[in-house]
């Protein structure tokens, strides 16, 4: 009998059937085409043990010998001249990828410090989803005691799908754990700017409104003030009365 990987079994007899009522055929159920795995070297492009070491690790990680990239032109804003090593790379396919990615979603990630999912945002916009993983030493294949420096790497899945929603159907149904603190967190920063705009909102109406009554009070002070014609006038019929009254 011939082996198959658990995930490509449980694609076939799960996940077909749960998706296939969104779609008219059971040929449009999207499906995973490859998955490739990056790293870059840096500064270290110049040190031959270390893209070595990084070629090692990135061939057991992935269980397939990864290429190391190299530059196809000078680029002198970073010192890169045309056929350096600019990274490493492995691109699996059939069932190395679907052991790869069974690895990753329950032995790997769940390693990952202080771990609580995925980000949602790693879609392309394409149905591609990429994440980063910051200490490759979150891999089981990684021996601790030949590490001479932690690296990071990206995992890329490519789809065969156009729809980023129909991309995180399949995946989730994969096992992929998802957090759910990206969309908390984008609902409270968008609640806290309603609320940041309604509070700025109401603090103009309220400048408004005082501006509105000092001009108010101000002309009604004007109108009650006696004009000082008026009191000229007064002070000077009140001189002439005087005036009068000493005559007599």
């Amino acid at each position: 009998m011939a082996y198959t990987p658990r995930l490509r079994e449980k694609y076939n007899s799960e996940i077909v059937n749960n998706l296939k009522g969104n779609f008219k055929s059971v040929m449009q159920v999207p499906k995973l085409v490859k998955i490739s795995l990056n790293q870059g070297v840096g500064k270290n492009s110049a040190d031959k043990k270390f893209i070595e070491n990084a070629q090692q690790e990135m061939t057991a990680i992935s269980g397939q010998k990864a290429l190391i990239t190299k530059s196809k032109k000078d680029i002198s804003n970073f010192k890169v001249r045309k056929g350096m090593p600019v990274g490493i790379m492995v691109t699996l396919r059939g069932d190395k990828m679907y052991e790869f990615l069974d690895r990753l979603i329950s032995a790997t990630l769940p390693r990952v410090r202080d771990f609580k999912g995925v980000s949602k945002n790693g879609f392309d916009g394409r149905g591609n989803y990429t994440l980063g993983i910051k200490e490759h030493i979150v891999f089981q294949e990684i021996d601790l005691d030949k590490i001479n420096k932690i690296t990071g790497m990206d995992i890329t899945i490519v789809t065969n799908t156009e729809s980023d929603d129909e991309a995180f159907d399949l995946l989730k149904e994969f096992g992929m754990p998802f957090s759910e603190n990206g969309d908390t967190k984008r609902v409270a920063e968008e609640a806290e700017k309603k609320k940041q705009a309604e509070l700025k909102k109401q603090a103009e109406a309220a400048s408004v409104e005082a501006s509105d009554s000092i001009e108010e009070d101000n002309t009604q002070e004007e109108a009650e003030a006696t004009p000082v014609e008026n009191i000229e006038d007064n002070n000077n019929e009140s001189s002439a009365n005087v005036d009068e009254s000493e005559n007599k």
